[in-house]
């Protein structure tokens, strides 16, 4: 699918949502990540992301030496985080927002024990 159709169809799919739930639209706007939709088996942005950083972090290789690179987008870099240094997504949020996350950077961690531990982090030079 080309970009112009996905952002076409995206904006359709905001727009029916709009249209069938109204009485959420200021609860969509001002919690965005948070805002669960109505119905059976809603799931806010902020837990699909957090259950799926979890699922990918438990499937990790227990070999020592083991190497995993995950290329990702700002939410679930904070879902990533939260799980790998057992900190509360919360607290991940406000210091994204007082230090802004750059929009790419390597974070470098390591297992310990069966724990992993923050190493490195580096960013680029732009």
């Amino acid at each position: 699918m080309s970009a112009s159709r996905l952002a076409a169809s995206s904006s359709a799919c905001k727009q029916e949502l709009y249209a069938t739930y109204p009485e959420g639209a200021q609860d969509r706007q001002t919690r965005k990540h948070l805002w669960t939709p109505p119905g059976a088996g809603g799931e806010s942005l902020a837990d699909g992301v957090l259950r799926r950083a979890t699922a990918f972090v438990d499937g990790l290789p227990t070999a020592s030496g083991a190497d995993v690179v995950a290329f990702t987008h700002h939410t679930t870099i904070l879902a990533l985080r939260a799980v790998l240094e057992r900190r509360p997504v919360t607290e991940l949020v406000d210091e994204a927002r007082a230090r802004k996350t750059p929009n790419a950077a390597v974070l470098i961690y390591g297992r310990d024990g069966g724990l992993f531990h923050a190493r490195d982090t580096v960013h680029p030079d732009c």
